[in-house]
């Protein structure tokens, strides 16, 4: 089995997630793309709770055919959201699959700040694809949407709905749990 991963706080997940995971799914010979929401961020930025995060890449998941999936794995290690200790977890977890990492041109800058990088290419294929503003060498595909998390955010505070940004099943989810100030606004 051939599992693509991609890992993030999904704080909440957007288009660019979904075409990310169909555009890998669709070219990269991959059977899966599981969706790892970080329980802690390693960093530390601030998150709305980790289940919600966990019904919205749910949400996001019926979108597609079941070859889409969220995976809870971040949560069962309760750690600091490093990639290289998930990777080896899932490794050791499940031996006769072949994992492939995803990530996008825009975080290239951040990798020296990662734990043991070259541990984690030596357990997975780095997939780097090129997310539009952030041309690098080496990326797979077109460039990506140029949508973030932080504009979603942003676009909420203000009182505007994201809808051509965030698929509606996930601002639904997002509504009924209260996140990012949509209690009680309407759909």
């Amino acid at each position: 089995m051939k599992v693509a991963l991609l890992g993030g706080s999904f704080n909440p997940p957007h288009v660019g997630h979904l075409m990310a995971a169909s555009y890998v799914h669709a070219t990269q010979g991959v059977d899966a793309v599981w969706l790892m929401p970080t329980f802690h961020h390693p960093f530390g930025k601030q998150l709305e709770p980790f289940e919600a995060r966990v019904r919205m890449c749910e949400a996001l998941c019926r979108e597609t055919s079941g070859w889409l999936q969220t995976s809870l794995v971040e949560r069962e290690l309760g750690g600091g959201g490093r990639t290289v200790d998930t990777l080896a977890f899932l490794v050791e977890r499940y031996p006769d699959t072949r994992f492939s990492l995803i990530i996008g041109s825009d975080i290239l800058r951040d990798l020296p700040n990662w734990k043991d990088f070259d541990r984690i290419q030596r357990m997975a294929h780095v997939l780097v694809l090129y997310r539009a503003g952030y041309p690098a060498p080496d990326t797979v595909g077109p460039p990506l949407a140029e949508v973030s998390s932080t504009q979603v955010r942003d676009l909420l505070a203000r009182g505007l709905e994201p809808s051509e940004l965030v698929p509606s099943a996930v601002l639904q989810v997002a509504r009924e749990e209260g996140l990012f100030g949509l209690r009680g606004r309407p759909g």
